[in-house]
């Protein structure tokens, strides 16, 4: 007798580094969404969707690569034999939409962006392989007040969710003082810092916030080995670089003049360096004019940007909250951040256009938001349940929904096969506000019965005993069936509901 071959059913699992999003984290997902796209039109930013692959050299080398681009980016060899890669970004892809359409587009051109992007680097806490961008960028101008009207983006955006400004700040700095930096260690030791020592020295200082100073030293040294035991490259910089480049990281202060004044003194005889004080005299005047002050934004040296294109003023957003436990500051790190490229369109067609932009991680804002559980929906309800108690009715419940749903109540016809007390449960499951009951006698009396399970809840602390529950049946109503449409409007009006 042969036996049953075994059935092989695939893992019912993610990859690492991925995640499944549902319930009430996509319902504030899309809430951020809309509040930050908001902000993004009422500057004048138009949407624009681009696909989620790209040729992998139209994504160009600003993550780390080997032979294969696979580090840090997620590619594979298509058919035609041309690689292909998931975007890393959403500011790459709009570099190349731009040099595709570039005579048919208004210069400056502002666009705005939402969508998922992938980074094939080892996952961590709040830290995802796909996470969800949304990106504001205006390309075709050099203009530094363009730069600070990112910065009063971000601002705005982070305000319009209900934070207040004690509780985040905008960090701005540029990349050519940092270049600067770089030159001036490059003269003291006589040492070419290659292109691939600078983008490491960047990266070190971008994990500052992680890491601490210590860390970053080890980076800009010999190396670093992680908690896991996985050791990282360093810059291999000598001890007097590695001073004057933490010096450099030091220079903020809370005034952004006083800073100005401490960058000054240290690319001192720099034409870059001194180009982009100048540029951040001009953003630190405009916002002073403005209304932003010292309080939401801040100078601050520390901030490189760990993507290599960038190439002036560089920013970055970060929220802090109290600790209800002992009433200290706790930092959450950068939500989103962005800053100067003019030269990423040129890659395509040897042409400087200059672009700004600015991007906030939604991903990253949730988890952080969710952490310090920072309610951005006061009360959600789901919809209106109609129960099924008759199945020869089932069209009547239909047609009963589709009256609350024309003027504009989220309304569902229980589709299962349980009685009554699984149903009330699924209903207070999906987080319902009301619950309408038809059996037979009700049908044949034309009335409906209405329960409101919120207030219902409310009642019920106050009740003492069930023979008193049963007998007053609070917050449950039996109605015409004719008012069905007015009653339930009147009392969806306690949950926000405005009639139409």
């Amino acid at each position: 007798m042969n036996k049953k071959k075994k059935q092989l059913y695939p893992r019912s699992s993610l990859p690492r580094g991925q995640k499944d999003i549902s319930g009430d984290e996509l319902r504030i997902t899309n809430l951020i969404i809309s509040k930050i796209s908001a902000v993004y039109e009422s500057y004048g930013f138009e949407g624009l969707s681009t696909p989620a692959f790209e040729f992998s050299e139209a994504l160009g080398k600003f993550l780390p690569d080997d032979d294969r681009p696979n580090s840090g980016v997620f590619s594979f060899l298509d058919d035609d034999d041309q690689w292909l890669s998931l975007r890393y970004d959403l500011t790459s892809p709009l570099a190349r939409y731009v040099a595709e359409n570039n005579d048919l587009l208004p210069k400056p051109f502002r666009r705005y962006q939402t969508g998922s992007v992938w980074r094939n680097e080892k996952p961590g806490p709040g830290r995802f392989r796909e996470f969800i961008q949304i990106d504001a960028d205006n390309v075709g101008t050099d203009n530094p007040i363009a730069d600070a009207e990112m910065v009063m983006i971000a601002a705005d955006c982070i305000e319009s969710l209900g934070i207040s400004n004690e509780n985040y700040d905008v960090r701005i700095s540029n990349r050519k003082i940092l270049d600067a930096i770089i030159e001036i260690i490059h003269n003291d030791n006589k040492e070419d810092i290659s292109a691939e020592r600078q983008l490491i020295i960047l990266r070190a200082i971008d994990k500052l916030d992680r890491i601490g100073y210590e860390g970053v030293e080890k980076l800009l040294g010999s190396g670093r080995k992680d908690e896991s035991g996985d050791f990282t490259k360093g810059a291999e910089l000598a001890v007097s670089q590695i001073v004057r480049i933490i010096d450099f990281t030091q220079s903020g202060d809370s005034s952004r003049s006083t800073t100005l004044d401490n960058l000054n003194k240290l690319v001192y005889g720099s034409s870059i360096g001194e180009e982009g004080i100048e540029e951040l005299s001009v953003i630190n005047n405009f916002l002073n004019d403005t209304g932003y002050g010292d309080e939401k934004i801040i100078f601050d040296p520390s901030v490189v940007r760990g993507l290599g294109y960038y190439t002036g003023p560089i920013f970055e957003a970060n929220l802090s909250f109290s600790n209800n436990l002992d009433s200290n500051s706790s930092s959450f790190g950068s939500i989103g951040g962005g800053g100067r490229y003019d030269d990423l369109v040129a890659r395509f067609n040897g042409n400087t256009m200059p672009a700004t932009g600015f991007s906030i991680g939604v991903s990253r804002l949730y988890a952080t938001l969710k952490s310090i559980n920072y309610n951005l929906v006061d009360n959600f309800y789901g919809p209106v349940i109609i129960l099924s108690m008759d199945k020869e009715a089932q069209a009547n419940y239909h047609k009963m929904a589709k009256e609350l749903r024309d003027v504009g109540i989220k309304t569902e016809v229980y589709t299962g096969s349980f009685g009554l007390k699984a149903q009330m449960k699924y209903a207070d499951r999906r987080h319902s506000p009301l619950v309408i009951i038809e059996g037979t006698i009700e049908r044949e009396e034309g009335t409906l019965t209405i329960k409101d399970l919120i207030e219902g809840k409310k009642l019920s602390n106050s009740v003492q005993d069930r023979e008193t529950w049963t007998e007053k049946r609070p917050a449950q109503e039996v109605i015409q069936r004719s008012d069905l449409v007015n009653k339930v409007c009147n009392m969806m009006q306690r949950y926000g509901y405005q009639k139409k």
